[in-house]
């Protein structure tokens, strides 16, 4: 009886990783073996990254915020307890933005009410 490898399964799978790693350089885009190892470690990064992206976000909205409140005179904790019991709801993805592109408003939101 002759032997069945299933070269349809085979190459769909081969295409499919193939096609992720386009844009790799060297035989990583074309060699089966070397191109199946780049995928995989790449997709663990990605993975990885994800979850890194949202701490690096935060820690440059912290340095953001607290840049404008040095401006002021005072220390990023500070400024987040006065905006806190002033009951001012800014999260700091906005906050870090307004420090960023106009440092007189966060003098107004700290001087509200």
């Amino acid at each position: 009886m002759p032997r069945s490898v299933n070269s349809v399964a085979s190459r769909h799978r081969r295409k499919r990783v193939f096609k992720k790693a386009k844009g790799f350089f060297g035989r990583r885009k074309n060699v089966w073996t070397i191109a199946k190892n780049a995928v995989e470690k790449a997709g663990c990064y990605a993975y990885r990254d994800r979850k890194q992206k949202k701490r690096y976000f935060r820690k440059l909205w912290i340095q953001r915020i607290n840049a404008a409140a040095r401006t002021l005179g005072m220390k990023y904790s500070i400024l987040m307890h006065k905006l806190k019991e002033k009951n001012i709801r800014l999260n700091r993805k906005m906050l870090a933005d307004i420090a960023y592109n106009n440092v007189d408003d966060i003098k107004t939101i700290v001087n509200a009410k």
